[in-house]
């Protein structure tokens, strides 16, 4: 009968069974996760190599015209080492770790979730998967809230593949804003936040309206798209919205 239900725990019969359950559910990158892993025993005594969580989010990336959707791990904590399982015997193991400060904001259809995973000797792995919110830092906060006086209002904050970038991801979010009050000489202005333990970089994306023969060229070879990089440091920050409103409206004068 062992012998049997060995057999059966080996292709998910009977297994081990994990749940993980968090003290909350909405988070902003930079504070901690707090939690517990609730694992049932199965059938037959196991041995685990390890109980992991996995932060996982999604990009895009486009290729041949097409777009495919990417998931990503963004982090792996290990939470446990190699323990024994006796058969349905209750485990219950506690857990903190803080989440990466480049985890995106889940705006729109950008999802963030954590995976949790057992690694158990000759059998399927079991997991367990829980969404999670997360809000913009406080500092990328402060630049939407300035966008948004400047009357830019957010239309989008994707991840996408990025094969040139800053940092160590092979994507960025990019947050898209309808021009407001520069409709008139702005198709479009896009902002992507790197946060920065004394400050935040942003690079800025300015698309032009095209005028005139010469804009209409320049659109046709991507030559009204310009970039730039605002460098915000924590007395920029401390300013409030008003101040780097006033600096994001000269960046993006000199550029239009």
């Amino acid at each position: 009968m062992s012998f049997f239900n060995r057999m059966l725990a080996s292709i998910g019969i009977g297994n081990a069974k994990v749940d993980t359950r968090l003290e909350k559910s909405e988070f902003i990158p930079g504070e901690d996760v707090n939690g517990v892993v609730h694992i049932q025993g199965g059938a037959v005594e196991q041995e685990i190599g390890s109980i992991y969580i996995m932060i996982m989010t999604q990009y895009i990336r486009e290729r041949d015209d097409r777009k495919y959707t990417h998931n990503y791990e963004l982090a792996r904590i290990r939470i446990s080492n190699q323990l024994k399982l006796s058969p349905n015997e209750n485990l219950e193991i506690p857990f903190t770790f803080t989440l990466p400060l480049d985890t995106p904001v889940t705006i729109g259809r950008v999802p963030v979730w954590l995976r949790t995973g057992l690694d158990v000797e000759m059998a399927v792995d079991p997991s367990d998967e829980d969404s999670i919110r997360v809000h913009p830092h406080p500092d990328v906060a402060v630049v939407l809230e300035a966008a948004s006086q400047l009357g830019c209002r957010l239309k989008s904050a994707r991840c996408e593949h990025a094969r040139y970038h800053q940092g160590d991801l092979p994507f960025m979010q990019e947050f898209e804003f309808h021009p407001g009050r520069y409709a008139s000489r702005m198709a479009e202005l896009e902002l992507v936040f790197y946060i920065r333990p004394d400050g935040l970089d942003i690079l800025v994306e300015v698309d032009r309206r095209a005028r005139g023969l010469t804009g209409l060229f320049e659109q046709a070879f991507d030559m009204d798209e310009h970039k730039m990089m605002l460098r915000l440091s924590r007395a920029h920050l401390n300013g409030g919205p008003a101040a780097i409103a006033d600096l994001l409206a000269d960046t993006i004068e000199r550029h239009i």
